[in-house]
């Protein structure tokens, strides 16, 4: 694989840190302040997408800021894996923003300038993560994410969010430095390098003992990912703004724990030593509880982005699942999920707080008949349901069919069962929300409602990305082609 030095890298996660600058600089001015919020966002976009061509060409783009240590340095390594992740964060973020005005201006959202800033400050983190060419450089972007998104979580700055944010720093930088550094240092101790390897950098490093505590210190470690029973963080952060709620768990936060579970996987241990180990299992034991706990917690929620975010728990762990298979077929379906899930999962936050917005409802039981005001946002809710859910023609479902292929190729026909009754369990909590919302009588909501969409700018973001769940149905190609990268090259096939 042919490797090529640019600094583009560097730029596509710099780029957010000095828009944020601006944000800060031209505060006085809302449109100003927003129209900058844009620019910078498709700035960008524009230099995550111009890798694409390289990497799908298969070659591999490097840079190395400084070096700290004998071998261990501020790198950057653009591979399909990262592109994949990268490409997602950062074409949602035009996306999230566009609805954040949509949603923050109508409620008359207190400092709204700091809501930017951090957010531009996230969407550089999680670029940072996905484009890590090392460990140390992984951990620090990891942790500056843990706290750019504190402030989006205790934005509201009331009793509630204080406690919430206390709770999320305390899960998610209280096991990473618990257990996600130690880590990080006991693999530089082994092998001397924490460089990213297609094929693992610690087979023959350390006894098969350590080697198992040290992989069980990393996914400890990692909270992000909201594996049981480091999960609860993630329900709590719901007091955020739903523009901060989309961010957490379709595009940011939950995807960098997941993504940095699967570096762990393939580059860090790599497929044959995990398989050597056991650990394969081990992973896909301890997400299947997840899996259906996750579901089943969601089920009982009234409240509806609770139940969106017991539903993302569950769904994270679909991703991880992709690395406990050690299948191509397996590895593809999990990180293809990742985009496939972000797009469902991000519209169905967009019109809960559409309908937040517009009615102030956060109730399920209280949304009887709702479709009657509001159709085309209920109509884009049901849609991101099914992608969620796995039914075609959307684009959750192509991840999931790879999913179950690869339990069949790996042989592992109960956690085929677990993804078979987790999809069921999906459809029993989502399904009836849309129906209740169509065809229920009874609620404060009857025939004779008037249509009475939310803010333009609340409505056409869930729309489109529905539109878009809807499309990668029809043309997963690029991202399809990217797993499949990533898949092939961690068992050195090309």
């Amino acid at each position: 694989m042919e490797t090529i030095v640019s600094v583009k890298p560097l730029l596509a996660v710099a780029v957010s840190l000095f828009g944020s600058l601006l944000i800060v600089l031209f505060r006085e001015n809302a449109n100003v302040r927003e129209f900058f919020t844009f620019v910078i966002a498709g700035v960008k976009l524009y230099i995550v997408s111009s890798m694409v061509p390289l990497v799908l060409q298969g070659k591999t783009i490097v840079f190395t800021l400084v070096e700290i240590l004998p071998g261990v340095g501020i790198s950057f390594r653009v591979d399909p894996l990262g592109m994949l992740f990268a490409l997602v964060a950062s074409s949602l973020w035009i996306v999230t923003t566009f609805y954040a005005i949509g949603y923050m201006r109508p409620l008359h959202e207190h400092s709204q300038t700091r809501f930017y800033t951090f957010f531009a400050l996230a969407l550089s983190s999680a670029v940072g993560v996905a484009f890590a060419g090392n460990l140390v450089t992984l951990y620090l972007f990891y942790e500056m994410l843990s706290l750019s998104t504190y402030s989006l979580v205790t934005h509201h700055q009331d009793g509630a969010a204080r406690s919430a944010g206390r709770k999320y720093l305390t899960y998610l930088m209280g096991t990473s430095i618990a257990f996600f550094l130690p880590a990080v240092i006991l693999t530089y101790l082994y092998t001397g390098t924490l460089d990213f390897s297609a094929q693992g950098i610690l087979a023959g490093k350390a006894s098969p003992a350590a080697l198992t505590i040290l992989f069980l210190l990393f996914i400890a470690g990692i909270g992000k990912a909201a594996i049981m029973p480091i999960h609860s963080w993630l329900p709590s952060a719901m007091v955020a703004p739903t523009p901060v709620s989309a961010l957490l768990h379709a595009v940011a936060v939950v995807k960098v724990g997941v993504f940095s579970v699967l570096r762990v996987c393939f580059h860090v241990f790599g497929i044959d030593l995990l398989h050597a180990l056991s650990l394969d299992v081990v992973l896909l034991y301890l997400i299947s509880v997840t899996i259906v706990t996750g579901s089943l917690f969601a089920l009982r929620q009234d409240d509806l982005k609770a139940r969106l975010a017991y539903s993302t728990v569950s769904q994270l762990s679909y991703i991880v699942m992709g690395g406990g298979l050690l299948s191509i077929m397996g590895m593809t379906g999990g990180i293809v999920h990742i985009v496939m899930h972000a797009f469902g999962k991000i519209t169905l936050f967009f019109c809960a707080g559409a309908i937040l917005v517009n009615t102030g409802i956060k109730k399920i039981s209280e949304m009887k008949g709702i479709g009657k005001m509001m159709p085309v946002t209920m109509t884009a809710f049901f849609l991101g349901s099914l992608s969620v859910i796995g039914i075609p023609p959307f684009g959750g479902f192509i991840s999931k069919w790879y999913l179950a292929l690869g339990t069949i190729e790996s042989h592992q026909i109960p956690i085929l069962v677990v993804l078979l009754t987790s999809s069921l369990l999906n459809a029993a909590y989502f399904l009836p929300i849309a129906y209740n919302a169509f065809f229920s009588r009874g609620g404060q909501f009857n025939d004779n409602t008037a249509v009475r969409e939310a803010p333009l700018f609340a409505v056409v973001p869930p729309v489109f990305t529905a539109a878009v769940s809807f499309v990668l149905f029809i043309y997963p190609s690029v991202f399809l082609e990217l797993a499949r990268m990533a898949a092939r090259g961690s068992f050195g096939v090309h």
